[in-house]
């Protein structure tokens, strides 16, 4: 690819397309140096984005509290085979599992932590969350094998509270952030964020997502930040600084823990390859946060790094990123697939038909989109028909149903019923014997 922008210009359309991103930021380093950036947003109530518009980066915060523990090993204040017990008596049934098995998700730890949903509620402070996490949903022992654990993480986070007698936080600023040069990078959203988005499967339309204060859990995702901040972020993970961590500690950092073999001391693994196919290895993390996915992975070797992030909750394999956007493949911004765009509203004579039908014992999707309804093979994510709505008549504009008029059947209740479209009948549950099915042949291709 080079430096030319225009691939990575089309693969980030066709990432944004394919994942129904709202809004989307990219940008890829060469050897270190900066070498593009882009941005998309077709959210019609957002604000306009740029590379330096601020986003979550959920667990992508997890490489800044291994690179804090790390430091403390490297001053001699902790050691990685030290039970987290040492330095949290309250971890209470957790309290044997070593720093290293806490760092590498080896620990048995359950994934997330006893209580509500701690990503859209907060967690509280420490003490309430060590209080109601007893170890009682551990799901293995330690080193038997790999359990990604955020609960994990908030341990780790107020380890190095304790030994820094400071905040998780102000030991991020002051310690990672400043030294680096990382002012974009913040603990709350600054004024020009993007707002977290979650995009309706079936009506294509945009919901707000929470934007919490995760408190005690915040060492396993809270932080924002924005593409410049995170290329650094990706060099620094390979070529370390002097007064945060040396480059030998950061290639420990990034040998796999066994059984992990996807997962270091705080950061993971990635394919440089189509599809993640086996390539050049990367190492950096994923993040996800209601209303946001994030990307930031590097080569060791060249250097050379990817960085993404969005306001979508789901849409996005974050893993699969930097292949898309350092691997040179070719991309044809015409080659099977359709732009996107949110629906902004959704007509009632469409909206009760949203959802799952079942033709026979297949399930199909109906979803508003572009003014057209689809209906969508979910065996294989394909669309199958098009309807739009003609004067009050459903009509067929492209599929075996071209032409033809979709019916929309009631009950005497007046709630839809079924639909049917030239003898092929549409139920809300497989082969439904309330229904009359007037055909029954296979549906041709």
């Amino acid at each position: 690819m080079g430096s030319d922008p225009q691939p990575y210009d089309a693969v980030l359309a066709r990432l944004q397309a394919a994942g129904r991103l709202p809004s989307v930021v990219a940008a890829v380093a060469r050897g270190g140096e900066p070498v593009w950036s882009g941005a998309l947003s077709v959210d019609p109530t957002g604000p306009e984005v740029s590379p330096g518009t601020s986003y979550r980066i959920g667990s992508i915060t997890k490489t800044l509290t291994a690179v804090l523990v790390l430091q403390l090993r490297d001053e001699g204040r902790l050691g990685l085979d030290d039970p987290v017990g040492r330095f949290v008596g309250e971890a209470g049934g957790y309290a044997d599992v070593s720093l290293t098995r806490l760092l590498s998700h080896t620990g048995g730890l359950q994934s997330e932590p006893v209580g509500s949903w701690w990503e859209r509620t907060g967690s509280g402070g420490a003490a309430a969350l060590l209080a109601a996490n007893d170890g009682a949903g551990r799901v293995a022992a330690a080193g038997e094998w790999f359990h990604y654990s955020n609960l994990g993480y908030a341990l780790l986070g107020e380890v190095v509270a304790r030994l820094r007698g400071v905040s998780w936080w102000q030991a991020v600023r002051e310690r990672l952030l400043e030294p680096l040069g990382m002012s974009a990078t913040d603990y709350h959203p600054p004024a020009d964020h993007a707002p977290g988005r979650s995009v309706d499967h079936f009506a294509h339309t945009l919901t707000p997502e929470p934007l919490t204060d995760t408190g005690a859990m915040a060492p396993a995702g809270q932080l924002w930040s924005t593409t410049a901040d995170l290329l650094r972020w990706a060099d620094f993970l390979v070529t370390g600084h002097p007064d945060v961590l040396g480059a030998a500690t950061l290639e420990e950092m990034a040998r796999p823990v066994p059984p992990a073999a996807l997962y270091g001391l705080g950061v993971r693994r990635a394919e440089l390859g189509p599809d993640g196919a086996p390539g050049t290895t990367l190492w950096g993390h994923t993040g996800s946060m209601p209303g946001f996915l994030a990307s930031l992975f590097v080569d060791r070797a060249t250097r050379d790094a990817a960085v993404l992030l969005t306001n979508a909750t789901t849409g996005l394999d974050t893993a699969a990123v930097p292949g898309q956007l350092l691997a040179g493949l070719p991309v044809d911004a015409e080659d099977g697939w359709e732009r996107w765009a949110p629906s902004v509203a959704v007509p009632a004579e469409a909206s009760e038909l949203l959802g799952v039908w079942f033709w026979g014992n297949t399930a199909f999707g109906l979803e508003w989109h572009g003014e057209q309804l689809l209906l969508r093979d979910l065996r294989f994510a394909e669309v199958e028909e098009r309807f739009t709505l003609d004067g009050g008549r459903i009509v067929g504009t492209a599929g075996y149903h071209r032409g033809e008029r979709l019916r929309v059947h009631r009950s005497t209740d007046g709630t839809v019923s079924h639909l049917e479209c030239a003898t092929f009948v549409y139920t809300r549950t497989p082969y439904d014997v309330t229904v009359p099915i007037p055909g029954g042949h296979p549906r041709s291709s």
